[in-house]
């Protein structure tokens, strides 16, 4: 855990989330600023900086992420007509939280997102 990581506080349960899916290893919560009907974050449970941080360091705990991903969208009903799922790696990535995380969103067509 890292003190100053909101991700780590909200593991910790110093900061309340609305916790959908948890398992020993991950910890999944609607998004405070929804970009879609569903907007879930996945995290690792363990601070990582980055998905591609994790991927070198813990091969196998990337994979229960991504694991907790698909159960989510799941969950949420997504399986059917689509979702999207996102991980930011960087401040050019758009990663605001440097904590591993993944965007799950759904719920209706999300078109384009990136523009040139």
């Amino acid at each position: 855990m890292t003190d100053d990581c909101l991700f780590c506080r909200i593991v910790a349960g110093e900061i309340p989330a609305t916790v959908v899916h948890e398992t020993d290893d991950t910890l999944a919560f609607r998004d405070i600023d929804p970009k879609a009907p569903v907007h879930v974050l996945v995290i690792s449970k363990a601070h990582h900086r980055d998905v591609a941080t994790l991927a070198v360091a813990d091969p196998a705990l990337a994979g229960t992420v991504l694991a907790a991903c698909a159960a989510v969208a799941e969950q949420e009903g997504l399986t059917g007509d689509g979702y999207r799922l996102i991980f930011n790696v960087g401040a050019h990535g758009g990663q605001e939280v440097f904590h591993v995380h993944g965007h799950v969103l759904g719920g209706r067509p999300l078109g384009r997102m990136l523009s040139v």
